[in-house]
């Protein structure tokens, strides 16, 4: 799959880092992703870099951390409303180093739960790094996602019930058609499925629900009707919440292994950048860290 990334470069119409220029991994996120529409006319991508080695581990460029100027970390790629006319089409982009990408799917930002269970259909661009992670996605999964998509959740329902639309805004054309904004109680309803897949199946198929999400997005389905049945999953999600097997936090050592192996795959050997403890290694530093805390106290 050939990157968009290269292709807007190549262009004109974006001018990024050289090393952005060539992503791992791109993802088309929001209708399409979901299932509730094939239109491509605005493509919102995310995706992830991997940096050049010294600013992954900027100890190598001589950089002390805490002493000095300290360079500035890249984090992210961003332009938005680029478009682009020989496909006519209006393209926001946010490209995101690779440290940075794993760090959001740690916490369960459900963005980028999202761009970790893509459908086939919405990838746009993926190599085998991004493979590797794509294979190993469950590790990232804990429980503490229900916080995180309970509050994106209730962000979708305070927006769904403003009534003040800009004039004359595809908002204002919305809510006259329906009464309310179907697209934030499309959501709404979205983020309550994505939860309850995750947290009592471990799993994410984004367009299992897809006729339910295409009804309301339609206006099928009047405003009451979407608050009631967010207000009944959400009692249903708490219990979900407390009956999941899920671990309560993220595997972080085991998160910590899969970047490791993907920087290995990208750089070559990285033994020249960070020592790589075995499990033991590692569950030793952790009971000497606890012992010395204790001791401290």
């Amino acid at each position: 799959m050939a990157s968009t990334i290269q292709f807007l470069t190549s262009r004109g119409v974006i001018k990024p880092p050289k090393f952005v220029e060539h992503p791992c991994y791109e993802v088309l996120m929001g209708s399409v992703m979901y299932g509730v529409s094939d239109d491509t006319s605005d493509m919102d991508i995310y995706g992830f870099c991997i940096p050049p080695k010294d600013m992954v581990f900027p100890h190598l460029a001589g950089e002390i951390e805490g002493f000095g100027k300290q360079k500035k970390r890249f984090e992210q790629f961003q332009q938005h409303h680029v478009y682009e006319t020989s496909t006519e089409r209006n393209y926001d982009i946010t490209i995101y180093s690779i440290v940075k990408f794993f760090s959001l799917c740690m916490d369960n930002n459900p963005n980028f739960i999202n761009c970790l269970y893509a459908p086939q259909n919405s990838i746009l661009h993926s190599t085998e790094v991004a493979n590797m992670i794509r294979n190993k996605r469950k590790i990232f999964i804990h429980k503490g996602l229900w916080h995180k998509y309970k509050g994106y959740s209730y962000s979708q329902l305070h927006k769904m019930r403003l009534k003040n639309p800009e004039p004359g805004s595809k908002r204002a054309a919305i809510v006259g058609a329906h009464g309310f904004d179907c697209k934030f109680g499309y959501h709404l309803i979205r983020l309550l499925y994505e939860a309850e897949m995750l947290l009592t199946e471990g799993d994410l198929d984004l367009q299992r629900h897809r006729e339910h999400l295409k009804a309301i997005r339609r206006g099928d389905v009047t405003q009451k009707e979407v608050e009631d049945w967010a207000a009944e999953k959400e009692k249903a999600l708490e219990r979900a919440y407390e009956a999941s097997t899920l671990p309560w936090g993220p595997p972080e050592a085991e998160i910590k292994q899969l970047l490791l192996s993907c920087l290995e795959h990208h750089y070559g050997s990285i033994s020249d950048c960070v020592t790589i403890l075995s499990p033991a290694e590692e569950t030793m530093k952790k009971i000497i860290e606890a012992v010395n805390t204790y001791r401290g106290q």
